[in-house]
C-alpha cells in the first residue's frame, strides 16, 4: 500500500519563507511572551543583527550552533539567526542533565553555543569544546545594536542558502546508551509549511501554542506554524524542569486566545475541560485514544498527527475527528508513505504493514554514524535513486485512505509523548559501578499510563541512589518509574533475559504514622486513588511509590479543583513526601475547614 501527496511545492529554506511573511506581515504580532510582544519586523530585524554576528564569527552552511536558552523571545530569535545565516541549530533544553547536554555538545561539535550567562554555566562540562555567545552581556548586547537589521544576503554568507543544506540537529534516544543526532535538512521545509496551513487553517489573526522543549522536534512545528504563516506564536510560561501542564499554563490555555496548540495525548489527558475551547488542536508524540479524542472535539477541531523525528517534524496527519476511530491521517504534502511487509512488499488493502516514509523531508543521517544510517535509511524499491527511512510503527489503511496506527514492531516505546529506548536507560544504569546486571522494560497501568521499570543486580546497591544517579544522566522522561532489586535476572533457554518472567512492581507504601492534620488526610486519600493504591501515609513519597511529572501535575489539577488554591508544581519536586506537601499546601491554605475529610 502507498499513500503520498504528489510533489507540488518549490525548495525553499526555513529563513526564507519566514522573511517572505515578514513583508506580508511587518507590523503583526510575531511572538508573545508573558504579555510582551514583538512585531515581524523587530523579530525580524533582531534575528538579522544576531545572525551577521554569527557570520562574522565564522559560521555558515554545514556548521552547526547550540541554541542554550529557555524558552524565551530570545530563544526564538537564536533559532531564527541560525537559520538566516546558513548554519544547522542544535536545541539544548537547559533543564536537562550537564551530562547530557555535554555530551551532545562532543558528538555535534558545534561552532558556537548561543546561551546567557546563567544557562552558560550548565556547558561548563563541555567548556574546552564550545565557544558561548551569552546574549545577555552588556558587551554582546552593544555590538548587535551596531549591526544592520537588513536582511542577510547570500553575498554576505560564507555560502549561498541552499535548502539542502542541515538545517537542524535533533537528539533522540538511542539503544545504545547514548543519543543519536538526526540530521534535517531545509528541503521539507516547503512541503511542510504548505501542510499546516492547509490542515490546520493557520494564518493571520491566528495564536499558536509554543510549549513543546526546544529539544524537540515539535517545538519547530510551533515555530514554523505560527512564523511562517503571519500568526502569533505564544510562548508558554516557564514551568521549571519538567514540561507538564501547570496553573499557569492552564491560565494561558484557557485565557490567552490560544487558536492552535499542539500537545501529547498524555498532556490532553492532565488538563481540564474548560480550555482551548474552539481551538485547533494536534494531539501527537503518542497513540490517542478514543476516549481522549472525544472529549477534546467538543466544541474544538482535533487532528492526529504522526512522524518520526528523522523527517522534517512530521509524516501525516488526520482530517478532524468525526467520532469513528483515531487514524494518523494521510501524508504531509510532498511525502510518500508505504505499508511494506518483511520482504519490502507492499501489503493488501486494509492489512497491516511496516510504515516507511519517503520524499525530500527526509533526514539526511545520524550524525557520526554512518552503519546505523544505512541500516535505518535503505534504497526505495519503487523509485531509483530513492531512499525509505525504516520507522519500525505499524500501520493499514482504512477505507478512507487515512493510515490507522498498530503501535510498534521492536522495542521502542513512547512514554508521555517521548520517544524511548529502553536500552539507553539500561546501559546507562549497567555503568554504574554498584550495577552488575540491568533490564529496563516498558509497562502500562491504569493509573500511572506507560511507564519504565528497572530491574538490577547490584553488589548491596541503594534503588535509590540509583534514582539519583538517574537523574544525573538521563532527562526526566527517562526516569524509570521504579527501580526493583532482584537476586539475578531470569533468562530464556537461549540465554536472553526473559522480560515476560521480571516481576511486577510493587508499590509498598512506608509503615509509620496516621495523618495528624485535615491536610495529611486529604492528600493521602487522593494520591492513594491517583496512583491506585489501597493505602498512603503522610511518610510515603509519590515519586518512590511510582508517581511521574504528569501524574504529579494531575494531584495539583485536583488541589486546584477541590480547594481553589493553586499550589506550585515545584513544590513537589523539591519533596514528594506526603507530609512535606501537606505542609506546604497548609502555606497557602492555613484554613483547613474546606478541605475534605
Amino acid at each position: 500500500m502507498t499513500a503520498h501527496q504528489p510533489p507540488r511545492c518549490e525548495p525553499a529554506t526555513a529563513a526564507a519563507l519566514f522573511e517572505q511573511c515578514v513583508r506580508r506581515h511587518a507590523a503583526r504580532a510575531a511572538v508573545e511572551d508573558d504579555g510582551h510582544s514583538l512585531t515581524y519586523r523587530e523579530l525580524n530585524a533582531r534575528a538579522n543583527q544576531l545572525a551577521r554576528r554569527l557570520v562574522a564569527s565564522g559560521v555558515g552552511a554545514e556548521q552547526v550552533v547550540a541554541v542554550a536558552l529557555p524558552r524565551s523571545r530570545d530563544c526564538v530569535v537564536a533559532v531564527l539567526a541560525v537559520l538566516k545565516s546558513g548554519a544547522a541549530y542544535l536545541p539544548l533544553d537547559v533543564t536537562y542533565p550537564r551530562e547530557r547536554l555535554a555530551f551532545m555538545i562532543r558528538d555535534a561539535r558545534p561552532a558556537l553555543a548561543i546561551t546567557t550567562t546563567s544557562a552558560g554555566r550548565l556547558l561548563e562540562d563541555a567548556a574546552d569544546e564550545v565557544v558561548c555567545l551569552e546574549l545577555d552581556r552588556p558587551e554582546t548586547v552593544a555590538a548587535l545594536a551596531e549591526l544592520s537589521a537588513g536582511d542577510l544576503t547570500d553575498a554576505e554568507r560564507t555560502t549561498p542558502a541552499h535548502p539542502a543544506h542541515a538545517m537542524y540537529v535533533i537528539y533522540t534516544s538511542g539503544s545504545t546508551g547514548t543519543p543519536k543526532g538526526v540530521v534535517i535538512t531545509g528541503q521539507g521545509m516547503a512541503g511542510l509549511a504548505d501542510t499546516q496551513r492547509r490542515t490546520l487553517c493557520v494564518g493571520p489573526g491566528s495564536r499558536v501554542l509554543q510549549w513543546a522543549s526546544i529539544s524537540f522536534d515539535a517545538a519547530f512545528w510551533d515555530y514554523s506554524s505560527a512564523l511562517f504563516s503571519g500568526a502569533t506564536l505564544v510562548l508558554a510560561p516557564a514551568q521549571g524542569d519538567r514540561s507538564v501542564p501547570d496553573s499557569r499554563l492552564h491560565d494561558l490555555l484557557r485565557d490567552g486566545r490560544i487558536t492552535h496548540a499542539t500537545l501529547p495525548p498524555a498532556v490532553l489527558a492532565a488538563l481540564d475541560d474548560d480550555v482551548l475551547i474552539g481551538a485547533t488542536i494536534v494531539s501527537t508524540g503518542d497513540s490517542c485514544t478514543e476516549a481522549i479524542a472525544k472529549r477534546w472535539a467538543r466544541g474544538r477541531r482535533l487532528l492526529n498527527g504522526y512522524g518520526p523525528t528523522e523527517t522534517t517534524v512530521g509524516a501525516t496527519i488526520s482530517e478532524p475527528y468525526g467520532g469513528a476511530g483515531v487514524p494518523i491521517g494521510r501524508p504531509f504534502t510532498d511525502t510518500v508513505v508505504h505499508l511494506l511487509d518483511d520482504a519490502l512488499r507492499p501489503v493488501g488493502a486494509g492489512e497491516i504493514g511496516e510504515i516507511y516514509v519517503g520524499g525530500p523531508g527526509l533526514a539526511r543521517c545520524y550524525l557520526g554514524q554512518p552503519e546505523l544510517t544505512a541500516q535505518r535509511f535503505v534504497a526505495s524499491p519503487f523509485e531509483a535513486g530513492q531512499r525509505l527511512y525504516r520507522t519500525g510503527d505499524l500501520a493499514s489503511a482504512a477505507e478512507d485512505g487515512q493510515l490507522v496506527f498498530h503501535g510498534r514492531a521492536d522495542d521502542q516505546v513512547k512514554i508521555r509523548g517521548f520517544r524511548v529506548e529502553p536500552g539507553e536507560v539500561q546501559s546507562v544504569l549497567a555503568r554504574h559501578p554498584g550495577v552488575r546486571q540491568a533490564a529496563v522494560i516498558a509497562r502500562d497501568d491504569e493509573h500511572l499510563g506507560k511507564h519504565l521499570v528497572a530491574y538490577v543486580v547490584t553488589d548491596g546497591g541503594d534503588p535509590e541512589g540509583l534514582r539519583e544517579y538517574l537523574a544525573r544522566n538521563v532527562p526526566d522522561y527517562l526516569t524509570p518509574a521504579a527501580i526493583i532489586e532482584v537476586p539475578d535476572l531470569p533468562l530464556t533457554p537461549n540465554g536472553k533475559v526473559d522480560r515476560q518472567a521480571l516481576p511486577e512492581p510493587e508499590r509498598r507504601t512506608v509503615s509509620g504514622r496516621q495523618a495528624r492534620s485535615a491536610h495529611e488526610r486529604y492528600l493521602c486519600t487522593v494520591v492513594a486513588e491517583l496512583l491506585g493504591v489501597d493505602q498512603v501515609g503522610p511518610s510515603d513519597d509519590l515519586f518512590v511509590l511510582g508517581g511521574h511529572s504528569l501524574l504529579a501535575a494531575k494531584l495539583i489539577g485536583r488541589i486546584r479543583k477541590d480547594l481553589g488554591v493553586r499550589l506550585p508544581l515545584r513544590t513537589l519536586y523539591r519533596s514528594g513526601r506526603i507530609s512535606d506537601i501537606a505542609a506546604n499546601l497548609a502555606e497557602v491554605a492555613p484554613d483547613s475547614r474546606g478541605v475534605p475529610d
